[in-house]
C-alpha cells in the first residue's frame, strides 16, 4: 500500500510540474532569443556568425552534464540498487543525447565560416563525437536487451566507461593543439567573455535546461506509466 500511495505521489508531482516548466520554458527561451539574435553585438572577427555560439555552447554543456549525471546514477544504482536512479537515468538519456547532436550539427555549423570546413577531426570535435556514440549505445542497450537486469548492468558500465570521456572534452584545448579556442567562460577563474554576450549565454543555457527537464519529465513519466501497467509498484 506505501509503494502504490508512494508511485501515485511521484507520478502526480511529475505530471503537474510539467505544465509550469513548459510555461517557464517559453518566457526564459523568447528571452534568450531576444537576447541572443537582437540585443547581442556582432563579434569583431565572426560576425553574426558568432550567435551560432548561444545554440552551440549550452547544448554542449547541457550534454555534458546530462551524462555526468547519468554516469553517477548509475553508479550509485550498481552499488546500492536503487531502482528509481535506473529508472531516472533511462529517462535523462534521450534529451542528453538530443543536445549533444546539436552541439555538433551547430559546431559544423560555425566551423565552416570560421575554420572554413565544416569537419575537422580536432580533439574537442572528435570527443563530442565519440560521446554522441555513447548516448547512442546506451540507450540501445536497453532495447537490444530483453533482459532488464542485464539492460541494467551493461548500460551502467557503458555511461561508467563513458565517463572517462568528460574530462577529455574539458580540457582538450588545453592539453593538444587544436582548432577550438581555450574556454572563455571559468568558474574557478576570470571569464574573458563579455558580458554582453555572456549574459544571453547564460540565458539560452537556462532554457536548455527547461527544455531537457521537460524532455525527461515527459520521459520519466512513461517509464513509470510502464512499470505501473505491469503491476510493479515499487520504486
Amino acid at each position: 500500500m506505501m509503494d502504490y500511495l508512494k508511485f501515485n505521489k511521484i507520478f502526480s508531482v511529475t505530471s503537474k510540474s510539467q505544465k509550469y516548466i513548459f510555461f517557464l520554458f517559453i518566457i526564459v527561451i523568447s528571452i534568450g532569443l531576444l537576447e541572443a539574435l537582437i540585443f547581442s553585438p556582432e563579434d569583431y572577427k565572426q560576425s553574426d556568425s558568432v550567435r551560432i555560439m548561444y545554440v552551440h555552447v549550452p547544448s554542449a554543456w547541457i550534454s555534458l552534464g546530462i551524462f555526468s549525471l547519468i554516469s553517477f546514477l548509475s553508479f550509485l544504482s550498481l552499488v546500492f540498487k536503487v531502482k528509481n536512479f535506473v529508472i531516472i537515468s533511462k529517462s535523462l538519456a534521450p534529451s542528453g543525447f538530443l543536445f549533444c547532436i546539436i552541439a555538433l550539427v551547430t559546431g559544423s555549423i560555425w566551423g565552416k565560416p570560421t575554420w572554413g570546413t565544416w569537419w575537422a577531426w580536432d580533439a574537442r570535435i572528435t570527443s563530442m563525437l565519440i560521446l554522441s556514440i555513447f548516448y547512442l549505445i546506451y540507450i540501445l542497450s536497453w532495447k537490444i536487451f530483453n533482459q532488464k537486469e542485464l539492460a541494467f548492468k551493461i548500460s551502467s558500465y557503458i555511461s561508467i566507461i563513458g565517463i572517462i570521456n568528460i574530462p577529455i572534452i574539458k580540457f582538450s584545448v588545453d592539453w593538444w593543439s587544436t582548432l577550438h579556442q581555450p574556454a572563455s567562460v571559468n568558474l574557478l577563474s576570470e571569464t574573458s567573455i563579455h558580458s554582453s554576450m555572456l549574459f544571453p549565454l547564460l540565458i539560452m543555457t537556462a532554457a536548455f535546461a527547461l527544455f531537457s527537464i521537460l524532455i525527461f519529465l515527459m520521459k520519466y513519466n512513461t517509464e513509470l506509466i510502464r512499470i505501473k501497467n505491469k503491476g510493479l509498484d515499487r520504486l
